[in-house]
């Protein structure tokens, strides 16, 4: 789900949700796993800076080894009882496809600027006489074939089930319990696929009410899914993100850890209390799960993009949310949705007219939070730019050192431990280079502010360069086409995360959101949606690839994307805009790429199918999951009954509903007599929309209590910088004491540009320290137009002596920033006066830096 950071910021807001592994005592009866979690860490693992020696993967096979350790890993901690469910992201919606096209094409951008900064640093290795090692022939170094439809994906299938198959006939974890495999054929996202499997078997009359679920997944999505179940027994199991210092290890151990939903039930139950409720109003509190579900759309989805001013949920978006709900919750008239009305005419579900009403009382804060996302992007604009001067000079420093140290070595033989340590060295500079490229401060182009947010007429302007359109009435116009688009996504992801795709051929026709506060009239939008089909496994492949990445298609179909006489070669740009306004780094910029056009798609594929040879017709084709199981399991009666292409009725005594028929592939010869393989689809009947508990379900004892709540502060409220500054009046003494020894907190690169890292310990609520909001001092406003013209002269910097028998960088013209807060005036005897906070003394003081005298400061 498109909420950055979400995990990170739940886990601080509600800390007795997470537990470790080692300590957890739930006996699980099913595990689920969204196997692109697991597939994309293994085939491409993230090869710290550090660590030279965490080899990558060159080939699929010993991709797929690392798969079945880290599924054997899992397995071993969580122990299922009776259910291993497996789901690989098969074709998507159209509204996600847009999503996974983007991501594809800035891989594409990414992988061509890495391959050309490494040959320009090998070259450079080699005149400075350097050996490194040389480059691997690599059949995975395109991340972008972890798509539906590839022969990786088609291979990955394959060596699955074989695995699978040796696990239940040699491994005690696995023999008595069933396993279900649904590959890249089985249209729909993994973990979608998984939470329709749960509905549907919940559904059931012979379901047990207090089955125990755990789910494994690393994106925030797999949260609301959890909650969207109302099945209490539930977890999610993720791998906890090391630390700085775990980095360095080399052998450091992968540790996991447990979100249970039930226990963030219960901080909900609390937190979500109605302030003041309307008259003979009864709380149903799954109701509000399903509000609170609601209302996060809003703070991000894969599907929809963000509004301005909810776009970060480290400046408050949830929290925002989530008080105006309380707050308000009378006043816009009870709750938002009910999905027990969900599949009756005229979209009943959702009371549009209160939607309307409450995110129109979110938009009441936008002024404010516009304000101070500007008042935070100028302090830290400055920070940055004195930070970036000092750290400029210690690189410089830390260089000088090393050339002296080079100088001083023997020209021997090299050795292996030599090429080794060159290798490594080539790739923490080539690390370095790409973050560099990538940090649009350097460029200057974090400078861009042509909407300034906040200020009058922010809105025109923002119409004018997000959506090409001038003037009130052609606005308008605008305004309530994106209203209508905005709000059929919003019902569209509602139904998506409650009972199935909507609709397959339905998408966001815009790259950008509307404001919280344009949101007028969503109560008399009409919605209808056409369910339609999805794409073939090829047809999506054609939609989301770059040209880069077409030999993972048919050569009939990479034709397509290559040869320019193609009817649909403008679908394929090589180059594109990337909308970088107010980013920070170039990855978090807006993709402006052109929108797959279905009709001409289809028109262009339609005659290619009939060509296919019969590999590539398996890859394109449509399946069903798959069942494996031991002979010895109480359903392997009901397999050897089966007679051929005959469908089985419900198997509901083994604990898992639905119907199985025969599948004539087998698995690995040597297992055949002890492993059977059949189809399996979800059961026919049953509901998918019980939204309540189940009758009959027992709940631990309670654990979460009134004082475990913290008090919300909104964002936008906050003292700005008020903790920060207290802590630190003295920058200079701050900055040191953070990089002194082992004693500090962070690691070495955590603040190089002033950054600062969280742990679980810290409250991202306290304090100003969050986001753009880690700046110093009282922020003074920026006049955007004037700081623009005078960062027009910010360039890269120099090297020139400064005079101790090292170097220094300078700016090779006047600069309008250096060394410190506020602004810098240059005077003919080249002495900086400094108009803003003082490092070592009070507020109204205003020291002078003289550049003679204050050297060894720097």
């Amino acid at each position: 789900m498109g909420v950055p950071s979400f995990y990170r910021w739940l886990i601080n807001k509600y800390p007795k949700a997470v537990t470790n592994t080692n300590t957890s005592t739930v006996e699980y009866d099913n595990l689920y796993l969204d196997m692109n979690s697991i597939i994309h860490p293994c085939f491409h693992p993230n090869d710290d800076d550090n660590n030279i020696n965490k080899i990558s993967p060159t080939t699929f096979d010993q991709v797929f080894t690392n798969m079945f350790d880290y599924i054997d890993h899992l397995v071993t901690i969580v122990k299922p009882r009776k259910l291993l469910y497996m789901a690989i992201d098969g074709v998507a919606p159209q509204g996600k496809m847009y999503n996974q096209r983007t991501r594809r094409f800035r891989t594409a951008k990414d992988d061509e600027m890495r391959e050309a900064e490494e040959e320009r640093l090998r070259k450079k290795f080699e005149m400075e006489g350097k050996q490194v090692l040389p480059k691997q022939e690599c059949e995975v170094s395109d991340s972008n074939i972890i798509t539906p439809g590839t022969e990786f994906m088609h291979q990955l299938s394959k060596a699955l089930k074989s695995y699978i198959s040796l696990r239940i006939s040699s491994n005690s974890l696995w023999k008595d319990i069933m396993v279900i495999l649904s590959d890249a054929n089985v249209p729909g996202e993994g973990e979608h696929k998984i939470i329709s499997f749960i509905r549907k078997q919940r559904g059931l009359p012979d379901y047990d009410p207090n089955t125990v679920h755990c789910l494994y997944g690393s994106d925030a999505d797999l949260i609301m899914l959890g909650l969207s179940s109302h099945e209490p027994h539930f977890s999610i199991i993720r791998e906890v993100v090391p630390n700085y210092h775990e980095k360095l290890q080399q052998n450091a151990v992968k540790r996991f850890e447990l979100l249970h939903i039930w226990l963030l039930r219960e901080y909900l139950e609390l937190e979500m209390k109605i302030q003041d409720p309307p008259k003979n109003f009864t709380v149903d509190f799954e109701r509000i799960v399903d509000d609170f579900i609601f209302i996060c759309f809003f703070a991000g989805n894969d599907f929809l993009p963000h509004l301005p001013s909810l776009d970060n949920i480290f400046e408050g978006a949830i929290d925002l949310l989530m008080t105006v709900y309380k707050k308000e919750f009378n006043k816009f008239g009870g709750y938002l949705v009910d999905i027990n009305k969900m599949g009756e005419k005229c979209m009943t579900f959702v009371k549009l007219s209160r939607v309307e009403k409450f995110i129109l009382m979110v938009g009441a804060y936008e002024e404010k939070i516009f304000n101070k996302k500007s008042a935070i992007r100028d302090n830290k604009l400055r920070r940055l730019i004195s930070d970036q001067e000092q750290s400029k000079q210690e690189e410089q420093n830390a260089f000088d050192y090393m050339d002296i140290e080079n100088e001083s070595s023997s020209n021997c033989t090299v050795s292996d431990e030599e090429i080794l340590k060159n290798t490594k060295d080539l790739k923490e500079e080539l690390n370095k280079c790409i973050k560099e490229k990538g940090d649009l401060l350097k460029s200057g182009d974090f400078l861009i502010d042509k909407i300034k947010l906040g200020t009058v007429g922010f809105k025109e302007r923002y119409y004018k360069e997000k959506f090409s359109v001038e003037g009130s009435t052609n606005i308008e116009l605008k305004r309530k086409e994106i209203v209508q688009k905005y709000t059929e996504g919003l019902l569209w992801v509602l139904q998506y995360y409650f009972s199935g795709v909507a609709s397959w051929t339905w998408f966001y026709p815009y790259h950008y959101g509307p404001f919280a506060s344009d949101l007028k009239g969503m109560g008399q939008v009409r919605v209808c949606f056409e369910k339609g089909v999805p794409f073939l496994p090829f047809d999506q492949l054609l939609s989301v690839l770059p040209q880069r990445s077409s030999y993972a298609l048919p050569k009939a179909y990479a034709h397509l994307m290559l040869d320019e006489q193609s009817k649909i070669f403008d679908l394929f740009p090589q180059n594109f805009e990337i909308d970088i306004e107010g980013k920070r780094f170039m990855w978090q910029g807006i993709c402006k790429l052109p929108y797959m056009d279905e009709k001409r798609l289809l028109a262009e594929t339609r005659e290619l199918m009939n060509g296919l040879t019969e590999t590539e017709a398996k890859r394109n084709s449509v399946e069903v999951d798959r069942l494996l199981v031991s002979n010895t399991a109480k359903v392997a009666e009901k397999i050897c009954s089966l007679s051929s292409n005959k469908l089985d009725t419900s198997i509901s005594s083994d604990g898992i509903g639905g119907i199985i028929s025969l599948c004539h592939e087998g698995v690995e010869e040597n297992q055949q007599d002890s492993v059977f393989c059949v189809k399996y689809e979800m059961p026919v009947n049953g509901s998918s929309h019980i939204q309540h508990l189940l009758y009959g379900v027992n709940f631990p004892e309670k654990t979460i209590f009134e004082n475990d709540i913290k008090e919300t502060v909104l964002w936008h409220e906050l003292q700005q910088f008020h903790n920060r500054f207290e802590r630190s009046n003295n920058q200079d003494n701050w900055r040191s004491s953070n990089r002194e020894g082992n004693n500090s907190k962070f690691p070495p690169t955590a603040s190089a540009f002033g950054g600062r890292i969280y742990g679980p310990s810290e409250s991202i609520h306290e304090g100003a320290g969050v986001g753009w909001g880690s700046g110093r001092g009282k922020p003074e406003r920026i006049d955007h137009d004037i700081l623009n013209e005078r960062m027009s002269t910010f360039t890269p910097f120099r090297k020139q002596p400064n005079g101790y028998g090292g170097s220094s960088y300078q700016q090779r013209s006047n600069a309008p920033f250096s060394r410190g807060q506020g602004r810098v005036q240059q005077n003919p005897n080249n002495v900086y006066s400094w108009k803003g906070v003082s490092s070592n003394s009070n507020n109204s003081a205003q020291p002078q830096w003289n550049e003679s005298k204050d050297k060894s400061r720097w």
